[in-house]
């Protein structure tokens, strides 16, 4: 019987190393013990292993390359039986090359098991770890650090998305199995349990105000939100203390916003579509011009759409903007107010045009559709996605808008507008970020639309998309910068 002690911190390459020679010389799993230890006893049971096995029985090794992500992830788990567990699929893998293809295998399912718990575990550091600021006498880079409780052993394999995210900032993430920490130019990780340095910070009050804010009661789900928000979590959270109080009032909340809905809007509308018939003429601009386009627009009658919208939302901008971009249509704010990006979803895009350094008024914004489809829920109108007819009728007009601006990119939010530009059927998860050729040497850059940050429930959620859209946004900057000095 051949005792193997590891320390069992997350270290692929320690059960490895020890695997590959016990297999390597023959020696059958149930001829093996996996044991984990701490560091001295390691030291002590370590020395004998390679010296033990009889090199004479050495046979080479070869497993698929899945194994290995596999293995990667399963000797992160806290489960006390992984290391017998992989070393029993390293054993068999080496008669059944298609072992891992059998999902209905006790081992396999097992291991898959275990990999998954450790992904979950790492999906949730990158979403519940909040970092505080240290403030003192030291200049140059900021500092912080965080105090996060994972269930399984992720902070080395979760540290790098922090170095990508962070790379600006100083910062170290501590937990009871192990630290990471970042120096702007080296990802230090520490196997070492931590405490929890307790720190303050008084940015705190100001981030419970932003996430009360951004609350949606209407759109609470308990059962949900403690899914992806595991109440194991909430200790470490400064939002936490706010969630019990924000669901108690959900339902009084959700009828005070019904109460101070607007109800004019709805009657606005039919004011302006009695008094149309008794507008005077007016002038028609050049032919060619975006005004001569958004004159004519403005008695688009090319689908039905038209005859329940307010009026057409036609794009704004400048005629020669270097950046086009097109959502899926406009909503009740844009059809009341015949402008496009000025709802709550502009107001989204509005802050993450600030926070990339792109200026609103250099843009020219518009819609793959230009009329408000809805359907009337009492004095409310809810948005409808347009069909593939309604978006085939209002390409023309985009490719108008198109011809008369000629942009250098042309960027679209959300599937809708990408399929009307590309005929793209792909999820967009697919594509984004990814740059498509257009005729006329421009190129054409998918992203999510605004409106989808509005939709998720998950506070913690929609601010890591808020940080991806800004991202995309600053890509895009980039992109037509370097275009530009390129002229």
């Amino acid at each position: 019987m051949h005792r193997v002690f590891l320390l069992g911190r997350g270290d692929f390459a320690e059960w490895r190393d020890a695997a590959r020679a016990l297999a390597a010389a023959g020696v059958a799993p149930r001829e093996v013990e996996w044991r984990t230890s701490g560091e001295n006893e390691l030291f002590a049971a370590g020395q004998n292993l390679p010296k033990a096995l009889p090199r004479a029985r050495a046979r080479a090794l070869t497993v698929p390359a899945g194994f290995l992500e596999l293995a990667e992830a399963v000797v992160c788990h806290t489960e006390p039986g992984r290391f017998h567990l992989l070393y029993r699929l390293l054993w068999r893998l080496q008669s059944d090359r298609n072992l891992l293809a059998l999902p209905a295998d006790e081992d396999v399912a097992r291991a898959r098991l275990l990999a998954r718990n450790v992904h979950r575990d790492s999906h949730k550091m990158t979403a519940f770890v909040r970092f505080k600021e240290v403030f003192g006498e030291a200049v140059g880079r900021r500092r912080f650090v965080a105090w996060f409780e994972p269930s399984h052993f992720v902070v080395a394999r979760t540290a790098p998305f922090f170095r990508r995210r962070f790379a600006d900032m100083d910062w170290m993430i501590a937990t009871p199995r192990g630290s990471a920490r970042w120096d702007g130019e080296t990802l230090a990780f520490d196997p070492r349990p931590c405490e929890n340095p307790g720190h303050d910070d008084p940015t705190d009050d100001l981030w419970c105000t932003y996430y009360a804010s951004i609350f949606n009661p209407a759109r609470l789900k308990v059962k949900a939100m403690q899914t992806e928000m595991p109440k194991k979590y909430w200790r470490n959270l400064p939002e936490a203390a706010l969630i019990p109080g924000l669901i108690a009032h959900a339902e009084a909340n959700v009828r005070a916003m019904a109460e101070r809905a607007a109800s004019d809007p709805p009657l606005f509308h039919h004011r302006l579509q009695d008094a149309a018939p008794t507008l005077p003429q007016v002038r028609l601009e050049s032919p060619g011009t975006l005004d001569a386009l958004r004159e004519e627009a403005g008695r688009c009658t090319r689908c039905p759409l038209h005859c329940a919208a307010t009026q057409t939302v036609f794009g704004e901008g400048p005629q020669g903007a270097r950046i086009m971009m097109v959502g899926e249509q406009p909503g009740d704010q844009e059809d009341l107010a015949g402008r496009p990006f000025v709802g709550p979803a502009g107001r989204v895009l509005d802050a993450a045009l600030h926070e990339a350094g792109i200026a609103r008024d250099s843009l020219y914004l518009t819609n793959a559709v230009k009329h408000f489809k809805y359907v009337p829920r009492g004095k409310r109108r809810l948005h409808q996605r347009p069909d593939r007819g309604e978006i085939e009728h209002c390409r023309w007009w985009l490719a108008k808008e198109i011809d008369a601006v000629q942009p250098s990119l042309v960027v679209t939010l959300g599937a809708t507008a990408l399929h009307a530009l590309s005929g793209e059927r792909r999820p967009l998860s697919e594509v984004r970020g990814k740059p498509i050729a257009m005729e006329g040497a421009r190129l054409l850059y998918p992203t999510i639309h605004p409106s989808h940050l509005l939709r998720l429930p998950d506070g913690a959620e929609r601010l890591r998309q808020h940080a991806l859209f800004v991202e995309d946004l600053r890509a895009i900057r980039a992109m037509i910068e370097r275009a530009h000095s390129l002229c």
